[in-house]
């Protein structure tokens, strides 16, 4: 039945909608693709991955024809884009999902401009190759003018298939963590130890890590990845051409589906000038971590005349995507050389130099001392940069953000609510406040309202929380001037916390953007009815069948 109403109110907008200024066909299907020399079978958006790349143009109204041509559903989700519910492409939460054979139509204005992508909500389709850039032009044209613009859509591509992979996780957490800390290991650490008192540190650290059932080297959940530029390989080589002394604007894209990467372009400083889709004051860096999701533009001006490597670094350093900007094409700049990988602490894990006290006996996240990250709201503010960045240089933070649109208004919170991110390695499941996806589906919030989100990672992961429809401005100490996001990293042991003015009716979901810890509960609808209007499609049991969640 809530399938019927959703598919009658979007049969009244489109009826009522005035011609449309660009209409686009995009064909789902498996293909075979080259990557590194390799062939790989994927889900690809009209023959490619990475692509194609809609352009649109800020004010423009969009038909958008998806026809499935798979032996299972499809869906396409406008990640970052403002449109109504039922256009937002999720199965079972904002419509039914696109059948084998059918052919789906999404029609709304396009409200905003910006650096923005489009990808499956289906299964594993997205990590399997179904995700793409979309770059809108602004109404009034681009505050920064270039001479060069290019997209750079970083990713990830595993030989398994997601469902294979989210097999091995259930069965073995930490099956593809090759790095597991050892007895050897351990041997090594202790005769490297100088005096009692650092040897008694690393029995330890051991011992506390062993109580938790963690291992401060699971940076990552899945290995194995081959890690793409625009669809291709770190040998295949994507080329952005430049005359020497032009201004060159690179959109980077984080399509992955498990991977944040630290990137950068050795011998060029780049001046970020827009964050998730939205300008920002520009801020000059060396480097940058893009979460699963997020969006950097950003600027360089190449004065001579030589390859420049792009390079993006998985943050468990076990392999880089790798890009080239060259006066000529065929010419590649340095290898990346991988920088050694690190380790979690107590610190990273927001409990300062010690964790005693704590229950470890099943290593469930949810039993981590609270009271000692709540103390240290401050924390929230930084975006943890890479600790291993060369010296000297200068890496984003979230504190770096400042919003260059001063037209809308920042409203103070009506409310506040705690959103404690949890999981349980030992069962790999990822959940909020404890609970699954299954277990409590819906947070209900009435539209004009202004919510103040605090989200308090009790986990070992970085999480990039990611919200549908709606804005989060981050609350990052810029008063303001804080910027607008669609995506932020909550790291390790850290707080951050965000407002969001309610302004779209609907059912929005809400979801770390890590593909199987979003699969496995870490997942929620956000209802937003209308004052006194209860929203007919808010359910109180979970959606079954098509989305992400439904595992």
């Amino acid at each position: 039945m809530k399938l019927l109403a959703w598919a009658a109110t979007a049969a009244v907008f489109t009826a009522t909608l005035p011609a449309f200024a660009g209409t686009y066909d995009l064909v789902i299907d498996r293909t075979n693709v080259a990557i590194d020399g390799q062939t790989r079978r994927v889900f690809s958006i009209n023959g490619e991955i990475a692509g194609p790349v809609l352009r649109w143009k800020e004010g423009e109204e969009v038909t958008v024809n998806v026809t499935n041509r798979l032996k299972e559903d499809t869906s396409i989700h406008w990640h970052g884009i403002l449109l109504p519910f039922y256009m937002d492409g999720v199965p079972m939460v904002s419509f039914g999902g696109i059948k084998p054979g059918e052919t789906f139509t999404y029609r709304f204005k396009v409200r905003q401009a910006g650096t923005y992508w489009y990808h499956s909500h289906s299964g594993g389709q997205e990590q399997e190759g179904m995700y793409a850039p979309i770059v809108i032009e602004p109404a009034k044209g681009e505050r920064e003018k270039v001479a060069r613009d290019y997209v750079v859509m970083l990713s990830d591509h595993h030989p398994m298939s997601a469902g294979a992979i989210l097999r091995k996780l259930k069965q073995e957490p930490g099956y593809f963590n090759d790095r597991r800390r050892t007895l050897p290991g351990l041997m090594r650490d202790l005769s490297a130890a100088k005096t009692t008192e650092e040897k008694q540190a690393v029995i330890a650290s051991r011992l506390m890590w062993g109580e938790m059932r963690m291992d401060p080297t699971d940076l990552a959940d899945v290995t194995g990845y081959t890690f793409l530029v625009n669809g291709r390989g770190p040998t295949d080589n994507w080329t952005g051409l430049f005359r020497p002394g032009e201004k060159v604007r690179l959109r980077f894209i984080n399509g992955s589906a498990m991977t944040l990467f630290d990137a950068r372009i050795p011998g060029l400083r780049m001046r970020v000038v827009q964050a998730d889709g939205q300008d920002v004051k520009p801020v000059e860096v060396d480097e940058f971590r893009i979460g699963v999701g997020e969006t950097y533009d950003v600027i360089v001006e190449p004065k001579d005349d030589r390859a420049y490597t792009i390079e993006a670094q998985s943050i468990d350093r076990r392999g880089f995507a790798r890009g080239t900007l060259a006066p000529r094409a065929g010419m590649t700049g340095p290898a990346p050389v991988l920088r050694p990988p690190s380790l979690l602490t107590e610190a990273d894990m927001g409990h300062g130099g010690s964790m005693a006290g704590m229950d470890h006996s099943k290593m469930d996240h949810s039993k981590m001392n609270h009271g000692a990250m709540a103390s240290d709201e401050l924390s929230g503010l930084v975006h943890v940069p890479p600790v291993d960045a060369p010296p000297g240089s200068k890496v984003l933070s979230y504190t770096d953000l400042k919003r260059a649109n001063r037209a809308y208004r920042l409203n103070p919170p009506d409310r506040t609510i705690d959103i404690r991110l949890t999981g349980n390695m030992e069962k790999f499941f990822w959940s909020f406040d404890d609970r699954k996806y299954s277990e409590a589906p819906v947070m209900n919030f009435t539209e004009g309202e202004t919510v103040r989100l605090v989200f308090r990672n009790e986990t070992m992961m970085n999480h990039p929380i990611h919200l549908h429809g709606l804005w989060m401005d981050v609350e990052n100490g810029a008063g303001d001037e804080r910027p607008r996001k669609h995506v932020v990293i909550v790291p390790p042991g850290r707080t951050v916390s965000v407002t969001v003015h309610m302004t779209e009716e609907g059912r929005w979901p809400f979801h770390c953007h890590l593909l199987y810890h979003m699969m496995t509960g870490m997942f929620r609808e956000f209802v937003v009815s209308a004052r006194g209007t209860p929203l007919p499609a808010a359910s109180s049991t979970p959606a079954k069948g098509g989305g992400h969640a439904h595992h």
